[in-house]
């Protein structure tokens, strides 16, 4: 890095931000807009796959110190799916970057043999923990982009506790080198009242009492929990699950539903827009994230933002992001999590408190601490690259 500039130049993977509407793209776009904003001593320029391919991020194009800018000098035969690992470097390094910040798993293989300093945020070790949902090609390339992400940058981020633990046991990666930064959440997710939530709950066309799962309907998400837990619910409360609904697990939830009567009370939302969510959070009895194995499960601290209890799974990170604001239950105990859900609905276990408990522990998901923690770690890795 030239230690005569006065300004650090950051380059972001935007890829997901640009194109990705779930998680990585949510999480890309949350750090370059509270970086943007909360750290204007910086430039940014964020590397998208092509020029014009900006997708959901044209509108930090308008900041005056942000640049959005494609790859050039990338084979057409390595195919847009290796542009984070082949080549980048030289385009990281004629753009005049100090600093790139890959935002999901991966950086280029090639920067730390630059003057480019790196850091790496890492999600999750899914494909490790849970292989079924992957096939054997994938699982094999992650092991080899992801791990030698870790293991190359400079510096590394973790989603959570579990995720850190999980990078340096799996890579044998130093867990002095990895920092534990807590995404914020965006601001609207908040408590909807009910006179502000009817209209939603209109447009999908929603009555009565519900609880609600958010998440693409997948093996690992285990929604077929929370199917299952209906059978031992009040006839009159439903389950709205939100989230992509396709392949082998959501079939097998479909046989379910069909085989013990209850496809009047599950019901499917896809493609739901992001703004709907908090009024269908805060309208619900009580939100259910039985996952097996998450990241960090933002989708818990969203439900709690917008005041309502969450029943999540123990066995990965979820009681890190819902603390008190939840009660957790195994993955595989239908009779717990149904128990739970009852004692919430009938107040016998205090609803109100679990919500305020829950309210408190998520003020540290905030953007501020997100970004001082987030220039803290570029210092220490500027420090590790050039020491």
């Amino acid at each position: 890095m030239n230690d005569s500039k006065l300004r650090l130049h950051i380059g972001f993977d935007a890829k997901r931000a640009a194109n990705n509407v779930t998680g990585l793209g949510n999480y890309s776009r949350y750090t370059i807009a509270a970086m943007t904003a909360l750290a204007p001593d910086y430039d940014y320029t964020l590397f998208v796959p092509k020029t014009g391919d900006t997708g959901r991020i044209d509108s930090f194009a308008a900041l005056p110190n942000v640049k959005i800018a494609g790859l050039h000098g990338l084979p057409k035969c390595l195919g847009r799916a290796m542009w984070r690992t082949a080549l980048m470097t030289n385009n990281l390094v004629s753009e005049g970057i100090d600093l790139y910040h890959g935002l999901s798993n991966e950086i280029p293989l090639t920067v730390n043999r630059s003057d480019v300093t790196s850091v790496v945020t890492v999600h999750d070790l899914i494909w490790r923990r849970m292989p079924a949902d992957y096939n054997p090609i994938d699982r094999r390339l992650y092991d080899f982009k992801y791990g030698n992400s870790a293991k190359n940058a400079d510096r590394i981020i973790a989603i959570s506790e579990c995720t850190k633990n999980d990078i340096v046991n799996d890579f044998q990666v130093d867990p002095a080198k990895i920092d534990v930064i807590y995404q914020g959440i965006d601001p609207i997710f908040r408590h909807i009242p009910d006179t502000e939530a009817d209209s939603v709950l209109q447009k999908y066309n929603i009555r009565g009492p519900y609880f609600i799962a958010v998440g693409t309907v997948q093996q690992r998400k285990n929604q077929l929990l929370a199917v299952k837990a209906l059978l031992q619910l009040p006839a009159e409360v439903r389950l709205v699950i939100v989230g992509r609904w396709h392949g082998g697990y959501a079939a097998e939830i479909d046989r379910f539903i069909r085989s013990n009567s209850l496809s009047d009370r599950v019901i499917r939302l896809q493609n739901v827009p992001l703004t709907d969510l908090p009024a269908l959070y805060s309208r619900a009895l009580f939100a259910a994230y039985p996952s097996r194995y998450e990241g960090f499960g933002l989708p818990v601290v969203e439900a709690i933002a917008c005041h309502t209890p969450v029943i999540a799974a123990v066995g990965s990170c979820l009681e890190e992001a819902g603390g008190p604001g939840a009660v957790y239950v195994d993955p595989d105990d239908t009779d717990d999590f149904a128990a739970h859900a009852n004692r919430l609905m009938s107040n016998s276990f205090d609803a109100d408190k679990l919500v305020r408990n829950g309210l408190r522990h998520i003020r540290r998901f905030n953007p501020r601490d997100f970004v001082v923690s987030i220039k803290k770690t570029y210092q220490l890795a500027i420090i590790s690259k050039f020491a």
